[in-house]
């Protein structure tokens, strides 16, 4: 009996969670060592925020709008990535998973002061994540406007 259709005749939603977050540790354990990392900055979250999302002993649920970020960091398979909706939509069934392409991401560097503890140097640099997604969405949100109506640029 496939995985599916134990869930459906007598699983829960707790179960259904717990077997598309071991779906994505499972895939997390054959990335190279980083990947972990390079997901929680992806999500603009901090490192324990991925492992309460890829262990299945916790009962937080993977927000739907870090899935593409998910896929994109974690290279999921087809055949896994599947799997993962599968089992994602049998415990979000009101969720109507909309998957849009996301905006690629490209590292960049700065060198900012520390500030002495790794509580306020993690806070400034979720401050400047923040700031930097936001006037991102600002700038591609003009791009698609276009100039501005009389300019003479």
């Amino acid at each position: 009996m496939s995985g599916r259709a134990q869930l459906k005749e007598g699983g829960s939603r707790g179960e259904a969670i717990v077997a598309y977050k071991q779906i994505l540790r499972d895939v997390l354990d054959r990335r190279p060592s980083g990947t972990r990392h390079r997901l929680a900055q992806a999500l603009g979250k901090a490192r324990s925020f991925v492992s309460q999302i890829t262990n299945p002993a916790y009962a937080i649920a993977i927000p739907v709008q870090h899935l593409g970020a998910i896929f994109e960091v974690c290279h999921f398979s087809g055949a896994e990535r599947e799997r993962f909706l599968e089992a994602y939509r049998l415990a979000h069934p009101r969720c109507t998973l909309q998957l849009e392409p996301r905006a690629r991401l490209r590292p960049l560097r700065l060198l900012v002061p520390d500030l002495g503890g790794e509580a306020a140097n993690q806070d400034l640099d979720q401050l400047i994540h923040d700031y930097v997604t936001s006037l991102a969405k600002v700038y591609a949100a003009a791009s698609r406007r276009g100039p501005p109506q009389g300019s003479t640029s």
